[in-house]
């Protein structure tokens, strides 16, 4: 039997703690130069429709897994299926959290470094594509952000559920809304923002192809961090008053909402000062910091910018934790302290190679792909889709839609599932993962 279990103590807790999982880089880096590079606006209204039949439904489905088990997503499985193999779509996800995070942890701790070279000041004549390469290319450096960044993240684990992610997310989430708020002011408000608000909010439908399809899926899909047992797990600490179809709402909304705020942050101001809208991956490290070096007062709200990413990253890295350190609690009965620091130095040390493969390890490739995209790739292009995908079949075929409506609907809130949720869980979004799932794959190992 499992011990006492912590709960969280308030609604409001679990939608920021489960907002705050959701909330990551992928909301403000990505989001923005996936939407500058497939139609503007066009892009956000699929991206919208996506999260309603894809996203909302699957984190109904895990946060209702993990309230009626209240286990680890290894345990949520052996509960609802014992006897059989279904627990391993729960060891995929513990999994995924681990090889997450070793990278994840690398790029956070570029945001962590970029806040100082921010104090330092971005000069207008700085070669800033070469400072970047220099930082992530250099051997030191790396590891000890990287190190800081799981420290932090640790830190907060070790303490609890209560004492540590309830607390520390009552705090982040709050200042991570107020940062971008300032940063969106500041962008509206500089001299020919008119054009890059222009450019957001206006559907280029010329522009759309099968491919922004699919990266919205894969937007709604990954920035709601499903398929990783991260809402199982926090759907686990909920207390069965609370009702489940309201706070997915919420924290799908909440999720939403920033993602579609940093927009707002970030295209007035690269059209203001001229710059690429479509910059793609390197907008946050190579475009953003000239933007910031060319506008008043730009090494403030640089600092606040990669603040805001630093800040975004750390609410999402508590919950890939969170998911292993559960794990061991639950499972094996290990104590939180021990599961956490043994976990985190493990994956310390896991992501090490990432952050050699610009340098000592440059050398080494995997199909093409250095080693943290590789780590990327596994986790991003495997284990979490499928995961998902074998969620979403376990609840609607397995389990049954059934039986899945009438837990999520007790006790009874203001949005009530149905039928409609059904055929969205059966079959509409195993498809729409399978598909964005099966293109991906298809499109790394031809070269397309």
């Amino acid at each position: 039997m499992i011990g006492h279990r912590e709960q969280w103590s308030s609604r409001l807790a679990f939608v920021l703690a489960a907002a705050g999982s959701a909330v990551g880089l992928g909301n403000i880096w990505r989001f923005s130069y996936v939407t500058g590079t497939n139609g503007g606006a066009a892009f956000v209204l699929i991206y919208l429709v996506a999260i309603v039949m894809i996203g909302y439904p699957l984190v109904v489905t895990e946060i209702t897994i993990g309230r009626k088990t209240q286990r680890n997503p290894v345990g949520a499985f052996l509960s609802l299926a014992p006897g059989t193999p279904w627990w391993l779509i729960g060891a995929m996800g513990v999994s995924a959290g681990f090889v997450i995070l070793s990278f994840y942890s690398i790029v956070a701790g570029w945001a962590l470094a970029y806040i100082f070279k921010a104090v330092a000041g971005f000069a207008p004549d700085m070669d800033f594509a070469g400072t970047f390469m220099g930082h992530i290319g250099s051997v030191w450096p790396p590891i000890f952000w990287h190190a800081l960044f799981m420290l932090l993240t640790l830190g907060i684990i070790v303490a609890g559920v209560i004492k540590g992610i309830q607390r520390w997310v009552r705090i982040l989430m709050p200042a991570l809304f107020g940062i971008l708020l300032i940063l969106v002011l500041r962008s509206l408000t500089l001299d020919g923002a008119g054009a890059g608000v222009a450019f957001y909010l206006s559907p280029r439908f010329d522009e759309v192809t099968a491919q922004t399809f699919l990266a919205a899926i894969g937007q709604a899909f990954f920035t709601l961090s499903l398929g990783m047992g991260a809402m199982i797990t926090y759907g686990s600490y909920l207390s069965e008053k609370h009702t489940i179809p309201d706070n997915a709402g919420w924290v799908v909304g909440l999720d939403t909402l920033i993602a579609v705020i940093a927009g707002f942050a970030i295209f007035p101001a690269v059209f203001a000062l001229g710059f690429d809208p479509a910059a793609g991956p390197g907008l946050a490290f190579i475009t953003l910091p000239a933007v910031f070096a060319a506008m008043p007062g730009g090494s403030l709200f640089g600092v606040l910018f990669f603040l805001l990413l630093g800040v975004a990253a750390l609410t999402s890295a508590i919950s890939l934790l969170e998911v292993v350190v559960a794990w061991l609690v639950d499972e094996k009965q290990w104590s939180r302290p021990k599961a956490s620091l043994l976990m985190g130095a493990a994956i310390f040390v896991i992501g090490i190679p990432c952050t050699l493969g610009y340098s000592l390890l440059s050398h080494v490739r995997f199909f093409g792909m250095d080693i943290l995209d590789t780590y990327d790739f596994l986790a991003s292009n495997l284990l979490l889709p499928l995961g998902g995908l074998l969620t979403a079949f376990f609840a609607g075929h397995v389990w049954s839609a059934r039986e899945l409506c009438r837990e999520a609907n007790r006790p009874a809130g203001n949005i009530r599932i149905g039928r409609w949720f059904g055929v969205m869980i059966k079959y509409i979004a195993p498809a729409a993962i399978a598909l964005v799932m099966v293109t991906g794959l298809f499109q790394k190992f031809s070269g397309q």
